[in-house]
């Protein structure tokens, strides 16, 4: 296996004599020296504010922001860079669709269809919109394994359906969810289909085409792109129904006294100076995936995710959740130490250069479902390797001991 360390500094840079165990990529990835490079020759060369300036600088940030915007709808299958929004996040473009089209298009005896593993950003801001509107949250449940059964898909889409909005990865059991099953009974009734990719667009191949959803958004900072930059993809037909979400510069076609009109897709949505550098930084870093290929990645994180199931599996003490069966499951794992809280866990393992998640991962409803307060979550990414998850199954050995338990 490669070792693609090499192209991440901080992966390689010593704490207390030992380099980091990164395995928190489900929160965000580190960045490549590629795409670091990519920044810094932004801010050293080309910083300027786009759409605003018939100067150079402004002309080349223009350039390159646009262009990162077509990169995206490359990446994602998409002929049309105008579906393409981009946002600070993907909280921030499912709180864009549930304002400006939940807001504006549902109405009392309507239901919106979530999945009861939903990240919270997929939750609260439909729970605004149903208080608004008068809308019913109707939810998707789960097996012991996190997966969402067909038959239940089959009982809850129906004629008042208007919006299904379910995460594609799951971000705490890394499970694979239906979507194309769930998008075909949807448009039966007619309903618009809202992907959350915030977990699958890094990690799996993403066919438009197929899954042909009516949005969908991810966050690049979970593919090796800086924080502050986001995508929305939405149908053209959807968004120029749509009101913008934010008010000020750049969004705007006229402004009279009392009265506006608003720009053309994508711009009404991207109010203000736009995060320009980020763009730059996640049009890099799908150079650096594309150079590795996203069916590569799905490979190596396939074995990393076996082997660690597989080594946890040893030790009696640990409980892996979402089960052994690694069908349909991607990228990540759920487990916890016995009689440990995760958090205990967590610093146990920080001490030893072992970077983890614990918590309730924003899956509140989630987790009180599955009859869980909390969880530790290894999340992984290309760069891992098998030395990582021998330094996890180690450190995880000695966490009963710290803490007087026999281990």
């Amino acid at each position: 296996m490669k070792d693609f360390k090499n192209d991440f500094r901080i992966l390689k840079e010593k704490v207390n004599g030992s380099t980091i165990a990164y395995l928190d990529n489900g929160a965000t990835t580190q960045k490549s020296f590629q795409v670091i490079e990519a920044i810094e020759k932004y801010n050293k060369l080309y910083n300027g504010n786009p759409h605003r300036g018939a100067h150079y600088l402004s002309i080349k940030a223009t350039e390159l922001y646009e262009n990162a915007r077509k990169k995206v709808a490359k990446f994602i299958g998409i002929k049309d860079s105008r579906e393409i929004i981009f946002t600070k996040n993907a909280t921030e473009a499912l709180n864009l669709i549930a304002y400006s089209y939940g807001m504006n298009s549902l109405k009392k005896g309507d239901e919106i269809l979530l999945s009861i593993t939903n990240h919270h950003s997929n939750i609260v801001p439909w729970q605004m919109v149903a208080k608004k509107t008068g809308a019913k949250i109707v939810y998707l449940n789960c097996d012991e394994k996190g997966q969402i059964k067909k038959e239940d898909i089959d009982r809850k889409i129906n004629e008042n359906t208007k919006i299904i909005s379910i995460s594609h990865l799951t971000n705490v059991f890394g499970v694979v969810h239906p979507i194309e099953y769930i998008i075909e009974k949807g448009r039966k009734y007619s309903a618009t289909i809202i992907v959350d990719g915030a977990q699958s667009v890094p990690h799996m191949n993403i066919d438009m085409e197929k899954l042909n959803p009516d949005f969908l958004v991810f966050s690049g900072h979970k593919m090796l792109s800086s924080m502050g930059i986001g995508v929305l993809y939405g149908k053209i037909e959807r968004l120029e129904k749509m009101e913008p979400f934010l008010f000020g510069g750049d969004m705007i076609e006229y402004v009279d006294l009392y009265d506006t009109s608003f720009n053309e897709v994508p711009y009404k949505f991207e109010a203000g100076t736009q995060n320009v550098e980020g763009a730059v930084s996640l049009s890099s870093a799908i150079d650096y995936i594309e150079n590795i290929g996203i069916g590569r990645i799905e490979s190596i994180e396939g074995e990393l995710l076996r082997y660690t199931v597989e080594k946890m599996k040893e030790n009696k003490y640990i409980e892996i959740y979402g089960g052994d069966d690694l069908t349909n499951r991607k990228s990540m794992i759920s487990f916890n130490v016995k009689d440990v809280h995760p958090h205990d866990v967590a610093t146990i393992l920080d001490s030893d250069n072992i970077a983890i998640r614990a918590g309730h991962h924003c899956t509140q409803p989630f987790m009180k479902y599955m009859g869980l307060n909390s969880t530790c979550r290894a999340s992984f990414y290309f760069y891992n390797t098998f030395e990582d998850i021998d330094r996890l199954i180690d450190s995880l050995k000695k966490v009963r001991g710290v803490l007087g338990y026999e281990y």
